[in-house]
C-alpha cells in the first residue's frame, strides 16, 4: 500500500447488511452474523496491516433488542463464542479489545467472555478494537452526564472543568475522535451511532453489504477518504489525522 496515503487514526464501521445478505442466498439470517463475524476478522486485521489505530465497530444497539427473541438470542450466543474463540485471531496479533455500551441487559455469559477478552488484551499496544455493544449515542450520552453530574457533586471536579475534551474523556471508552465513518449496505444514517465522537467525522456509504466488505472493499473507502478535504470549520486548512 503507498506509504503516502492518509490513514484515519480512528475509524468506526457500522456493520449494516447481515439479514440482507443471508435473505438474499435464501438462508436464514443467523447465517448472515455469523458471515459478518468472519468480515470482522478480516477487516480488523487488515486495518492493523495498514496502520489504523483505533476501529469502533456498531456491534448490537440498544435498540436492537426489539428484534424477534430467537434473533437475540442467537446474537447473544454468537457474541459470547466469538469473544471466546473466534476473535482469538485477533488476540493473537496484538489487537486490544474494549467495549462501548450497557451492560444490562446482557447476559452473564456473554459479560464473562467480553470481560476474559478485555482482561487477556489490556496490555497490548496494537489496533485498538472498541466493540460497541448494547450501544447507543443517547444512552453514552446521558450515562456520561450521569457520571459528570456524580463527579461535581462529590466535590472532584469543577463546572469550569467540563469542556468538550473533559467530556470526550468520560465517555464509554476514553479514545480519539472518530475520523472515518463506514456505513455498508447503502443506508444514510447513523443509527445513533458515536454521535459526540463523529462530529467532524467523514462518512463512507458503500451499497456492499458487510459480510462482503472485505480487505478490497476497505481500500476503497480508504481511497475515498484520501480525496476529502478536512477543514474543521476552517477554510483550506486541512488537518492531519493522526
Amino acid at each position: 500500500m503507498d506509504t503516502e496515503r492518509k490513514i484515519p487514526n480512528h475509524v468506526g464501521i457500522i456493520m449494516d447488511g447481515n439479514g440482507r445478505w443471508a435473505t438474499k442466498r435464501g438462508l436464514p439470517r443467523s447465517a448472515g452474523h455469523k458471515a459478518g463475524v468472519e468480515t470482522v476478522k478480516k477487516l480488523c486485521l487488515h486495518m492493523a496491516d495498514v496502520g489504523v489505530k483505533y476501529a469502533s465497530l456498531y456491534a448490537f444497539s440498544t435498540e436492537n433488542f426489539k428484534r424477534s427473541a430467537d434473533e437475540v438470542n442467537y446474537l447473544m450466543d454468537l457474541f459470547m463464542i466469538s469473544f471466546n474463540k473466534e476473535m482469538r485471531t485477533l488476540v493473537d496479533r496484538g489487537v486490544k479489545v474494549v467495549f462501548s455500551g450497557r451492560r444490562e441487559p446482557l447476559p452473564g455469559k456473554v459479560l464473562k467472555a467480553m470481560d476474559k477478552i478485555v482482561e487477556d488484551t489490556k496490555d497490548f499496544d496494537g489496533l485498538t478494537l472498541n466493540i460497541c455493544l448494547n450501544y447507543g449515542s443517547h444512552a453514552e450520552i446521558v450515562d456520561t452526564t450521569k457520571k459528570i453530574c456524580e463527579m461535581y457533586k462529590n466535590g472532584e471536579i469543577e463546572l469550569d472543568d467540563i469542556n468538550p475534551e473533559f467530556i470526550q474523556h468520560n465517555l464509554y471508552q476514553d479514545l480519539p475522535p472518530l475520523d472515518f465513518v463506514i456505513r455498508t449496505s447503502g443506508e444514510l444514517r447513523v443509527s445513533n451511532f458515536m454521535m459526540y465522537q463523529a462530529s467532524y467525522a467523514e462518512f463512507y456509504f458503500p451499497e456492499v453489504l458487510f459480510p462482503d466488505f472485505n480487505e478490497e472493499e476497505f481500500d476503497k473507502a480508504i481511497d475515498a477518504f484520501n480525496h476529502r478535504n478536512r477543514r474543521f470549520g476552517g477554510v483550506n486548512n486541512e488537518k492531519k489525522s493522526n
